[in-house]
């Protein structure tokens, strides 16, 4: 009985003791192993591209300037023009015979005119004679040889003389005048109506749309035709603000029609543009290249470019954490720990980011298990 009465003493004694031992063994601490990489200085290369539609440089829609009958009309859809090439002639018989008939009104007018400026040479001529009979005839009446009444109708004859030179110098004005004038601008005006009606291509170029067969009424309100420039094509894409910075006006561009493949075209930057697209933070760029003859507006192609940052210090982009605000940051490796680092960033590839503030060439950064980190944890390498 007194053994029986032992045993749980034993057993407490037995816990006890294991609680010490457990207690007396030294802690451990758990840490989480990361692989690193190293902080350098180098120069960044990216490669960007976007992809897109060709579409001629240069579309132009011809117009009328002049309703009326079309008498000739060449090219059709798919035909080649040359710059000044007629496309469309409209009929101008009716503007012919109004030509004539301003011409003769013109003539007509310019003979008035030479026939005042006679009358107006002979009212002068009379005005001279008058002036100098009344001359005469004052001085003799001063001296009492003539009459008051030979005075007075020398005087007369001055004063009608007068008004003959007044009223032909006027209706020489208004008929050399305004009178001539208003006809040359008629003749004028139907001599360009009839230039109107010779319609030429602006540039050369390829017909793309017709709207005008012979002996159909041109409209000065409708497309006649539409030429298309294809021997320059244009490719336009959108890029974003931090690749938009390293290009400029005249930078070469490889360019890949998916219609041809294996081939590379030249392509040429001509348009940046200075304003974002309505998705905001990208921007317009437009390309050129020249036609082969094998490309076709409508064609889809790629456009490659290769842009170079500015020499510094490059991390790798696995270190890089975005972080819940929007502020980049790193996990910096020294002495068995990490030290969360804020990083201001710039150009950055694949596999690489250029810093351009908090880090410095030398150091080492955590490039796996990047979300298990915290500032100034132990880790594992």
């Amino acid at each position: 009985m007194k053994n029986r009465s032992l045993l749980p003493g034993l057993f407490l004694l037995g816990a006890a003791l294991s609680v010490a031992l457990v207690a007396c063994q030294p802690k451990t601490t758990v840490r989480v192993t990361v692989k690193t990489g190293s902080v350098s200085t180098g120069t960044l290369v990216r490669s960007v591209d976007f992809s897109g539609v060709l579409v001629p440089d240069r579309t132009v829609n011809i117009y009328a300037k002049l309703a009326g009958q079309a008498t000739f009309v060449g090219g059709d859809v798919g035909d080649h023009v040359k710059a000044g090439q007629l496309l469309v002639q409209i009929d101008t018989k009716e503007l012919n015979a109004q030509l004539k008939v301003a011409e003769a009104q013109l003539a007509g007018v310019s003979d008035q005119a030479a026939q005042a400026k006679i009358g107006v040479e002979t009212a002068r001529l009379n005005l001279d004679l008058a002036q100098r009979a009344y001359d005469r005839t004052k001085t003799l009446f001063e001296t009492k040889v003539v009459t008051q009444s030979q005075l007075d109708d020398a005087q007369t004859k001055l004063d009608l003389a007068k008004s003959a030179f007044d009223n032909a110098s006027r209706q020489y004005e208004t008929v050399s005048g305004s009178g001539v004038a208003q006809a040359d601008a008629q003749v004028n005006y139907i001599r360009v109506q009839i230039s109107n009606s010779t319609i030429t291509s602006p540039i050369a170029g390829v017909v793309t749309n017709r709207n005008i067969n012979v002996g159909e009424i041109t409209s000065v309100n409708t497309v006649l035709m539409s030429i298309a420039d294809t021997a320059t094509l244009k490719l336009q894409g959108n890029l974003s603000q931090e690749d938009i910075v390293h290009l400029s006006i005249g930078d070469r561009v490889k360019v890949s029609v998916d219609a041809i493949p294996g081939k590379q075209y030249a392509g040429r930057i001509e348009q940046v543009g200075p304003i974002a697209a309505a998705t905001g933070q990208y921007f317009p760029v437009v390309l050129t290249l020249a036609n082969d003859g094998k490309l076709l507006a409508g064609m889809t192609a790629k456009a490659s470019f290769t842009l170079t940052g500015a020499s510094g210090t490059i991390a790798p982009l696995a270190a890089v954490d975005a972080g819940e605000d929007g502020q980049a940051f790193v996990y910096l490796v020294a002495g068995g720990k990490v030290h969360k680092t804020q990083v201001v960033l710039g150009m950055r590839n694949a596999t690489d980011v250029q810093v351009l503030s908090g880090l410095a060439p030398g150091d080492t950064v955590a490039i796996s298990n990047i979300a298990s980190l915290q500032d100034g944890m132990e880790v594992a390498q």
